[in-house]
């Protein structure tokens, strides 16, 4: 049978573009509603159908979800990311495993591997993280502290990491606010000794720390962590000052 020739309107893909490149650079930001249809119309100078079908594009690739008399909502920022958050879904418990995973390792390959600049900026990070997280703004201190974690595991250099741990920046953000909002200890958890074997350098302390805490939430939701879960280094006692 031969194919269908398809038909795909250049002004539709530079909508898509533009509606892309809003969501991705944080002007619509995640969990936010974006402009009206009859709105985005008048912006943008194309027609209903366009934006229409513009929109249902995106929201087939999981970035947008449109809400049946509601409006359209920004869902996540590439299409990995949204893929991701169909699959963890409300599983909260699965959420901070894949964290767990990528975290640890991260953490001990920034110890490795990090520069004077990465440890200027983790610095800055966390001195903002525990800003917010004390002052108990708990919207912005759920964005620091995701930053925090993100920027740590890019400071272990390792490119394809970092590139699969910023896929799931919304779900790390989703989870930490789940956290914070259903466990108050969250909210006082120090990264300081994670920072600390970072500048270290000391690999198997900073892996250690930075699944310490992870373990106690994902204990707390009342099922043990699986001991396949991190290395085995991982399990060692945090080293005391």
């Amino acid at each position: 049978m031969p194919l269908a020739t398809t038909r795909r309107s250049g002004l539709v893909d530079q909508v898509i573009e533009q509606m892309r490149s809003a969501i991705s650079s944080g002007e619509w930001r995640v969990g936010g509603r974006i402009p009206t249809e009859p709105e985005l119309v008048a912006a943008l100078g194309v027609g209903r159908n366009t934006v229409r079908e513009a929109v249902r594009a995106l929201a087939h690739a999981g970035l947008l979800e449109v809400r049946q008399g509601d409006g359209t909502f920004v869902r996540a920022t590439s299409e990995f990311s949204g893929a991701v958050r169909r699959l963890a879904g409300t599983e909260l418990r699965d959420v901070l495993r894949v964290r767990r995973i990528l975290e640890v390792e991260g953490a001990r390959m920034a110890a490795a591997h990090r520069t004077e600049a990465d440890l200027a900026e983790l610095t800055e990070l966390l001195a903002t993280r525990d800003r917010t997280m004390s002052a108990k703004d708990w919207a912005a201190g759920v964005d620091d502290d995701a930053a925090f974690h993100i920027a740590v595991v890019r400071c272990s250099h390792n490119a394809l990491l970092a590139e699969l741990y910023q896929g799931l920046t919304e779900v790390v953000r989703a989870s930490v606010a789940s956290t914070v909002d259903t466990h108050p200890a969250a909210q006082l958890v120090d990264h300081g000794g994670l920072l600390d074997a970072i500048r270290d350098g000391d690999a198997d302390r900073a892996a250690a720390e930075a699944g310490g805490f992870l373990d106690e939430l994902i204990a707390g939701l009342g099922e043990d962590t699986p001991q396949d879960t991190a290395p085995a280094q991982s399990a060692q006692p945090v080293e005391q000052d």
